[in-house]
């Protein structure tokens, strides 16, 4: 009887002894924690889509209380909750132009096609078959909704012309649509320009009308008839310096093709006439 008490009175002092120094430990190697972090982190919007460049919001929320990131680092963040991550870290909002993605292509149905497809509805499997897909255009929308899939906001959709389009509204530029599409068709643009050029063909003027009804030919009339000089054709395809344009809608009329086009209000894009 003695002996077991004596083994309880060696473990108790001992369970003791090693809870106190566990305890004194946990003391002196403890990390210290920000609590910017955490209310950083309450405020972002828990989307972790990665548009900030960070795999995600506890993640982004600790690039910003460390310095490694702006307090608007995040997209999705309204103007609300940006204003209030910089009162959390105590500096002013700085300005900046919101962005959205853009699709570069209006072909889709009406671009002509070396087969057709029947496979599963992904852009990059309809890639792998036969020679980079079924269009003749090897520049165009495939449709087939890789882009739709990868947005977790429900930004994109195919219209009815077989085309991924971007609602404006809905559009944070998380950035995930443009790494979807494997064809590098889906771009930035200013939020308020009103301009865009729908095409992204680099083939010569006469492959390009041949292939896609609704493609740019080179022509150049939109380059010269600019009066600000914001719109050059580059490798055969018209490209818009947002910095330089006015949105006075010059090359819009111009455009024999009808694919430099007009941004509704409504975000929607201008139906596109046929040539």
């Amino acid at each position: 009887m003695t002996t077991v008490l004596y083994a309880v009175l060696v473990l108790g002092v001992l369970g003791l002894v090693f809870g106190g120094g566990l305890a004194v430990a946990s003391k002196v190697f403890e990390v210290k924690k920000d609590p910017r972090v955490e209310e950083i982190r309450a405020t972002l919007p828990g989307a972790n889509c990665g548009g900030c460049g960070f795999a995600g919001c506890d993640a982004c929320a600790t690039a910003i209380a460390t310095g490694k990131a702006p307090v608007n680092a995040c997209p999705v963040c309204s103007g609300e909750q940006t204003t209030h991550i910089a009162a959390i870290m105590g500096v002013e909002v700085e300005a900046t132009e919101r962005r959205v993605a853009f699709v570069k292509c209006a072909g889709g149905n009406r671009s002509n096609k070396k087969y057709e497809y029947i496979g599963i509805e992904d852009c990059v499997g309809a890639m792998k078959i036969a020679g980079n897909g079924p269009l003749e255009c090897a520049y165009g929308c495939l449709g087939f909704g890789s882009c739709v899939k990868a947005c977790a906001f429900g930004a994109l959709s195919i219209n009815q012309y077989g085309v991924a389009e971007v609602d404006r509204e809905k559009c944070t530029l998380c950035r995930k649509c443009m790494a979807a599409c494997p064809r590098h068709l889906i771009i930035e643009v200013p939020y308020a320009a009103d301009v865009m050029m729908r095409c992204s063909s680099k083939d010569k003027g006469a492959v390009s009308k041949k292939n896609c009804a609704v493609s740019c030919i080179g022509c150049k009339l939109c380059e010269k008839n600019c009066p600000s000089d914001a719109i050059h054709v580059v490798d055969s395809v018209a490209v818009i310096d947002y910095t330089k344009c006015t949105s006075c809608g010059t090359c819009v009329t111009k455009c024999p093709r009808k694919v430099l086009v007009n941004i509704h209000d409504d975000g929607k894009v201008a139906p596109v006439v046929n040539a």
